[in-house]
């Protein structure tokens, strides 16, 4: 369900509810996170779930609610908060409203951006991590025990990467030796540029969402992707050879997601807050993992799922080098968006 839901709101304007039913509660969300699996405490107290409104990547979700677009709450990556509330758009949320508040790893509040004296501004939700997905038949583990891989000319053309400014400049940092991307010099950002352009060369496709990158290599023509889970998570469903290395020697990315609470809000604020509870209740955890293949921040929930089943879905904890998608400067990020844009044109 939730790859045919992608492919639907990759192909659609988000200017209309996607998916409409409960009338009091609009959610601005990433396609297929109208999951039940994730909703049913909600559910059982409403009868449905909310009315769903969907966006294609963080860049689109921010500049359609910083246009006027109305909705209750929406489902940023972390690396967005800033944004929202730079602009004004975004109120705290009542973490005395949050039973399960507690429960939540407390490193992805360990920004001032996330939690302040004014409130706790973001309640993350879940996590996992950007990583090389490749064809086990066809490339040797070696290969892909560094990011190198990805400029490495024997697969030339075999190549995908992320249509995601985040994704993207994580991979080259990390590539090029940055593990913190909130400190980045000018002399960083060029050798990640020139290291992207060198990358680029081997792209076949810049996949938009993960159906996309799983339908590029179960064709053939991709055998190597910087991939989050949920592509990776499709291939083994249809029983494609497909590995996910998440610990090469420059590291992975870890990223995380979660819920903000907006300002002036057309709808129910009662019900904001049964759908971020509904979101953090023990059963979520579940079904973030059928549904996803993505870790719960709830630490409670997790403890609840067998180590070996997180194993398989490449949701267990890991050690290693990791460049964690935390907030950026802006004006660094807005930096990465317009040289991205060059390299993909061929500038």
């Amino acid at each position: 369900m939730k790859f045919r839901a992608i492919l639907l709101a990759s192909a659609t304007a988000v200017a209309f509810p996607a998916f409409a039913a409960d009338p009091d509660l609009l959610v601005f969300d990433w396609a297929g996170f109208e999951d039940e699996g994730l909703l049913q405490s909600y559910i059982e107290k409403h009868g449905t779930g909310p009315t769903y409104a969907f966006f294609a990547d963080d860049d689109e979700a921010y500049q359609k609610m910083a246009s006027g677009f109305k909705a209750d709450v929406a489902h940023p990556c972390s690396q967005m908060v800033s944004k929202y509330r730079d602009a004004g758009l975004i109120e705290p949320w009542d973490v005395n409203r949050i039973p399960e508040f507690g429960n939540i790893e407390q490193r992805f509040l360990n920004s001032s951006i996330f939690k302040d004296d004014t409130g706790v501004w973001y309640i993350p939700t879940d996590y996992a991590y950007t990583a090389i997905a490749y064809n086990k038949d066809e490339v040797p583990e070696a290969d892909v025990s560094t990011l190198q891989v990805f400029t490495n000319p024997a697969y030339a053309g075999r190549v995908s990467l992320p249509d995601n400014t985040d994704d993207v400049w994580a991979l080259a940092l990390l590539a090029t030796g940055v593990t913190d991307w909130t400190e980045v010099s000018d002399e960083q950002f060029q050798a990640a540029a020139d290291w992207l352009r060198t990358a680029h060369e081997n792209v076949r496709a810049y996949w938009a969402d993960p159906s996309e990158m799983a339908q590029l290599m179960a064709s053939g023509e991709v055998l190597v992707s910087w991939s989050w889970n949920d592509g990776v998570t499709l291939l083994r469903e249809e029983g494609f050879p497909i590995g996910f290395q998440r610990t090469p020697s420059e590291g992975a990315s870890n990223w995380f997601c979660g819920y903000v609470n907006f300002k002036d809000a057309p709808g129910s604020e009662d019900k904001a807050y049964d759908f971020i509870n509904s979101w953090l209740d023990h059963r979520s955890a579940q079904g973030l993992l059928d549904g996803f293949g993505y870790a719960h921040s709830n630490n409670a929930a997790m403890a609840e799922i067998a180590p070996e089943a997180l194993a398989e879905a490449f949701a267990d904890p890991i050690e290693g080098t990791f460049l964690t998608q935390t907030p950026m400067n802006n004006e660094m990020r807005e930096r990465m968006l317009e040289e991205f844009e060059k390299i993909k044109a061929g500038f």
